[in-house]
């Protein structure tokens, strides 16, 4: 079996819409999990969550910026979760740790939605 190339490095703004079609390719794997597709629902959520209670408009651009950080953190979760599976097809408590401290970074991020939702409850 030949090793395949590697492609030659892009630069100017052909650099960019190649990141531009990386990124647009990520998100496409991470729809393929469904608990990225559960918290995309829940995300959405919330906004009607922060109408209810009179969300100021820091409110609105705070949860803007948690919502980019929980799909920042859901994508390097799956790619942790991919490069695991690719290290080991038997159990390895390495894997286990790995997968497990990626969950712990997507919970952390959407507790602190909790965190947002809280304070546009109580102000």
């Amino acid at each position: 079996m030949a090793n395949p190339q590697k492609p030659a490095r892009k630069t100017g703004v052909a650099h960019f819409f190649a990141a531009a079609s990386y990124s647009a390719g990520g998100l496409r794997r991470l729809w393929q999990e469904s608990a990225f597709r559960q918290e995309m629902l829940g995300l959405v959520a919330v906004p009607a969550v922060l109408w209810l209670f009179e969300a100021t408009t820091v409110h609105y651009l705070v949860f803007a910026g948690l919502a980019l950080l929980v799909v920042a953190l859901e994508a390097l979760n799956t790619a942790l979760e991919c490069l695991v599976d690719h290290l080991t097809s038997d159990w390895a408590e390495f894997a286990r740790d790995a997968k497990d401290l990626g969950s712990l970074a997507v919970l952390c991020g959407l507790l602190c939605h909790l965190l947002l939702i809280g304070h546009a409850i109580l102000t």
